[in-house]
């Protein structure tokens, strides 16, 4: 993986360079669209959710003589140690005039968002587990589509 950037809205973002991370962004994204777009409100705009749930490898201890017996001993786990939930409005502008509307009010929108994110993650970093192996992505990851409140685990900010 390599660092790389993205502009969005007149802003740039930093990204990650993954062919794998993007694709699986970019299928998400696309199953909200469409299923936002079949149930977009008579005013333009629907709501969903993306959600983010980060893990930590922990080897699994043995339990006992059974877990010895049946291999379960030297396994791992994967613990939640953070999720976000984004939470996405959908908006189809009818007019040219809309979408600068849309536009204008949506950058500083998100140039205020980004900022929020780096300064929660600057300061919130004592539950994040230490880095124990060497793999290119040390914490696993999966995304959502609308994620059900069972899948709460340690939100930080305004993304709880």
């Amino acid at each position: 993986m390599r660092p790389s950037s993205l502009e969005v809205l007149d802003l740039t973002l930093p990204v990650v360079a993954d062919p794998e991370l993007e694709t699986l962004i970019e299928t998400r994204v696309g199953q909200l669209v469409r299923q936002l777009s079949s149930t977009s409100s008579p005013s333009g705009g629907s709501r969903g959710e993306l959600g983010v749930r980060f893990f930590e490898k922990r080897r699994r201890k043995a339990s006992g003589l059974g877990g010895w017996l049946t291999g379960t001993g030297r396994s791992e786990e994967e613990i939640c140690w953070e999720v976000w939930k984004l939470k996405i409005t959908l908006t189809t502008p009818r007019t040219e005039t809309e979408r600068m509307t849309l536009f204008r009010a949506e950058a500083p929108a998100l140039q205020k968002t980004a900022m929020t994110i780096v300064k929660i993650v600057n300061r919130d970093k004592e539950h994040i587990p230490p880095i124990t192996t060497s793999e290119t992505n040390p914490f696993p990851y999966e995304i959502l589509l609308n994620p059900r409140a069972e899948y709460d685990g340690k939100s930080i900010g305004f993304f709880s």
